[in-house]
């Protein structure tokens, strides 16, 4: 023991400061055990500090750099001579522990114990030595990073958009393989060293313990060093894409060098032929200012004596022209009633009154002084000096007769009455003779009618089997001649407080068509045109050509327009029998019969057939009707009449919707001037007991008739999300249907003292002047719309529609937010589907845009305000429609 213990004093002496020397426990005393314990603070911190004090950005990489360096040699064959050491050591120690037996725990000499701890002394030496030289090998690659970083940080600044590309490039796997082979021979060989040392005896079982925790400690650090390299090659490849990269970008930056050197030799080369040309064309310019001063000397004298003579011609006609301009539309309109009121009466000649009626048309001023000279005299002097004026003479205009049962503003429940008036209007303004025949209605608005008096003379018509005679009234109505028929028959059909709305309403029209066209037969008329609207005045169609055209009345080609293809007129075919057409010969696929219906007429479908033009209120509702849907069973007859039928959109009467000169708002403007709209606004709100604390709140205007046709629904939904949506809303309108009547009233009972919703239920035509004057935006969300005017009132008034894109509203409001439209064209907010969400969604568009961008709220005002929805581009493409269809006649004469 002592000589042991002198060992273990001289072994003590030599062996390092971290290896230690374990007594022996639980085995002989002839043996002792030695731990040699590696602490890791020795290694693993160095490792850390190297890995921190080497930044990726301080890396510099040379080109000829190899992972597996000599130094890596080594640390592998160093780890393979530990290996072989340790062999030899655990063969002796199965040497001995065979020689000893089984019976006893194994052991070892002590001289060779200590050998065999001064060989893994050795060993582990060794493996130390070999991992310094693998981290200073280490510390110099990350030294060479460090330096190549900065490179790459420039590149990169140069190269950002190449970046992308970088993300995506492989990594070559070759060289990486090679280094992981190399690696798993390491760990091979440490996995071995453990194997090996986990068979020694159980005395050596703390030794070896130690030795495996620093075997799996190395183990470790090789998988970091490991993971190092990767990242190493990683970036080696990346720079070397980099450095591609930035050949390609020098050698495109040399090209484009090139091309601008070349670009600017063209460019001084054109520069200097335009130079030429300039100089060229100033000498030119220079020569044809001596010419044109000499022509412009020339024309000064030509414009002094071109002066001088139309001074004098206009003092010759100023007075005329004056005088001409004075006379207003009601004067001519006058002149026409008093030359047909002759010829009815039979005091003048139908040849006389054709020739005075084309005096009428063109405006004739020999006419009009011919009236103005006539004061004072009798009726057969008036006759005799007119008479006079009957030279033969051509008019260039035609004579269109409009046969309806509305007409506003005397006698107006829907748009049909705007259309017959405006259009009329327009026609006339272009030179044409235009007249129009109405039922006198006992309710109508007799104050806004003109001279109106009754003929001397009554018109027979023929209804029922027998003759029965009509009192024919006539009358100014915003400037256009009217006829007005009282039907002297017992039941009384227009004399009942009611335009519409009576069971026998087809009887009440269809007596109404026969004596309009007994009116025309009876003066000797000779109309162009004899244009009739809806199914009340379709019969009108089959009655000339079937009747009237045999009888002389074979002069005018028929016009119908359907308004409304809801609203058809279809009876059983013999309550046809009254107006005297043949009912056999009518009730038939081709003519009168319904599609939908065998044994019973259609009115609309006839008037389709027996029609020269047929016409409807708008392009898009053209088409929607030819579909079985949208023609409500009339798409056949439409299609097989295709060639004559044509859509044509509505306008407004720009004379009586015209907030410039609107006697019957609070405050007339113009959208040079929107000071007025707020004058209106507060005036509305003050009228009907709403708030007036915010002056910027927004208010929505309805005006309707409260029918399904017309989104009811929509209309009620539309009210509560105006409220929501923090605005006022006013409406106006009625129904005819009881129980839409009865719900509305309830919900104007509710709101009758709501600070910010007011409901007016009845049609007042002073009143929506005001509401459009008044209303920031306006509600039109109807199911099917053939045109609808309240839109382009709106529009003109200032209020910016929120509408349904169907029929008319689709050819006149445009989505602000479409951006598929001008920008000069977009006047309103649309939505596609009649359900609440779509609207929900236009109204909370029209509102955050009112809301949020005040200016440019504006600006859609006055956009909308200038656009032209008057008359005058309607008219012309039905005067166009006349033309056509007319000269198609003369054509078919001719042949």
């Amino acid at each position: 023991m002592a000589m042991a213990s002198e060992a273990c004093a001289l072994f003590l002496g030599h062996v390092p400061r971290y290896c230690k020397v374990v007594p022996p426990i639980g085995f002989s005393r002839r043996f002792i055990a030695v731990s040699c314990k590696m602490r890791h603070r020795n290694f693993s911190p160095k490792i850390n500090r190297q890995t921190k004090r080497a930044l990726p950005s301080q890396l510099k990489l040379r080109a000829d750099l190899d992972p597996l360096s000599s130094e890596t040699d080594n640390f592998v064959d160093n780890n393979k001579t530990i290996d072989e050491r340790v062999s030899t050591g655990e063969d002796e120690i199965k040497e001995i522990q065979k020689d000893e037996g089984t019976s006893e725990p194994p052991t070892l000499p002590l001289q060779d114990l200590m050998k065999m701890i001064k060989n893994a002394e050795e060993n582990i030496l060794l493996l130390n030595e070999a991992r310094i030289k693998a981290l200073e090998e280490v510390d110099k690659v990350l030294a060479e990073k460090e330096a190549l970083h900065s490179e790459i940080k420039i590149l990169e600044t140069k190269l950002a958009e190449t970046d992308s590309k970088l993300k995506v490039a492989n990594q070559e796997e070759a060289d990486t393989k090679l280094l992981e082979a190399q690696l798993k021979q390491f760990e091979s060989q440490i996995s071995s060293l453990s194997d090996t040392r986990s068979t020694r005896t159980r005395t050596n079982t703390s030794s070896d313990s130690s030795l495996l925790s620093e075997i799996n400690t190395l183990s470790i650090e090789n998988s970091v060093l490991k993971s190092k390299v990767e990242e190493l090659k990683e970036k080696e490849k990346r720079v070397e894409m980099l450095e591609r990269e930035k050949c390609q970008l020098e050698a495109s930056i040399k090209d484009l060098q090139e091309r601008v050197a070349q670009t600017e030799e063209d460019e001084n080369k054109f520069n200097e032929e335009l130079q030429k040309k300039v100089k060229t064309l100033e000498e030119q310019l220079r020569v044809s200012d001596k010419e044109i001063n000499a022509l412009m000397k020339l024309y000064e004298e030509s414009v002094e004596e071109f002066q001088k003579t139309l001074d004098k011609l206009k003092e010759e006609s100023e007075k005329s022209v004056r005088d001409l301009k004075e006379v207003s539309w009601e004067f001519w309109s006058f002149l026409s009633l008093m030359v047909d009121g002759w010829l009815l009466e039979k005091k003048i000649s139908v040849a006389d009154a054709e020739k005075l009626r084309n005096l009428v048309m063109k405006r004739d001023l020999y006419l009009r002084e011919t009236y103005l000279s006539c004061k004072g005299l009798n009726e057969s002097e008036i006759i005799a000096n007119f008479l006079k004026l009957t030279l033969p003479r051509n008019s260039s205009g035609l004579h269109v007769v409009h046969i309806a049962a509305e007409m506003a503003p005397i006698a107006k429940v829907g748009g049909l009455g705007d259309v017959v008036s405006g259009l009329c209007k327009a026609l006339q303004r272009k030179g044409n003779l235009v007249e129009i025949i109405l039922p006198k209605y006992d309710c109508m608005d007799h104050d806004r009618v003109q001279d109106l008096k009754v003929l001397h003379e009554t018109v027979e018509s023929y209804f029922e089997g027998q003759l029965f005679q009509n009192k024919i009234w006539v009358g100014i109505v915003e400037g256009l001649p009217v006829y007005f028929i009282e039907p002297l028959h017992p039941a009384k059909y227009f004399s009942r407080g009611k335009f519409y709305g009576d069971g026998d309403d087809f009887r009440r029209f269809m007596y109404f068509s026969r004596a309009a066209l007994e009116l025309l037969l009876e003066a000797k008329k000779k109309p162009d045109i004899i244009h009739c609207h809806d199914w009340q005045t379709a019969f009108v169609a089959p009655l000339y050509w079937d009747i009237f055209a045999n009888r002389g009345l074979n002069s005018a080609r028929i016009c119908f327009t359907c308004h409304n293809f809801e609203h058809q007129g279809s009876v059983p075919a013999h309550d046809l029998k009254p107006c005297g057409l043949d009912v056999d010969h009518l009730d038939r696929p081709d003519r009168l019969q319904d599609d939908s219906s065998h044994g019973r007429i259609n009115a609309v479908k006839g008037a389709i057939v027996y029609s020269n033009i047929v016409t409807t209120v708008s392009p898009t509702y053209a088409q929607e009707v030819r579909s079985p849907e949208g023609g409500r069973g009339l798409h056949l007859a439409l299609k097989t009449h295709s060639r004559k039928f044509f859509g044509v959109l509505n306008g407004i009467d720009t004379d009586t919707w015209n907030p410039r000169t609107d006697n019957f708002i609070k405050a007339q403007y113009s959208y040079d001037d929107l000071q007025g709209k707020l004058i209106n606004k507060d005036y509305i709100r003050k009228q009907l007991g709403l708030s007036t604390s915010n002056p910027s709140q927004p208010l929505v205007g309805c005006i309707t008739r409260l029918v399904p046709q017309k989104g009811v629904h929509l209309i009620r939904n539309a009210m509560y999300k105006t409220l929501e949506l923090g605005g006022q809303f006013v409406l106006l309108g009625s129904s005819p249907v009881p129980h839409i009547q009865k719900e509305f009233e309830s919900i104007a009972e509710n709101f009758k003292s709501h600070a910010d919703a007011r409901l007016i239920l009845k049609y007042d035509d002073v009143f929506s002047h005001l509401i459009y004057a008044a209303s920031d935006m306006f509600i039109i969300p109807s199911i099917f719309e053939p045109c609808g005017l309240t839109q382009m009132i709106a529009m003109q008034y200032g209020s910016i529609p929120i509408a349904r894109r169907t029929g008319g509203l689709n050819d006149s409001v445009f989505d602000l937010d479409n951006n598929s439209i001008p920008a000069e064209l977009r006047n309103g907010f649309t939505f596609v589907n009649a359900d609440e969400q779509s609207l929900n969604g236009a109204m909370e568009r029209a509102f955050k845009y009112y809301k949020q961008n005040p200016e440019g709220w504006q600006e859609l005002v006055k956009r909308a305000m200038t656009i032209d929805f008057s008359w005058e581009s309607s008219a012309s493409q039905y005067e166009e429609l006349y033309q056509k269809s007319l000269a198609r006649a003369r054509t078919f004469a001719q042949t």
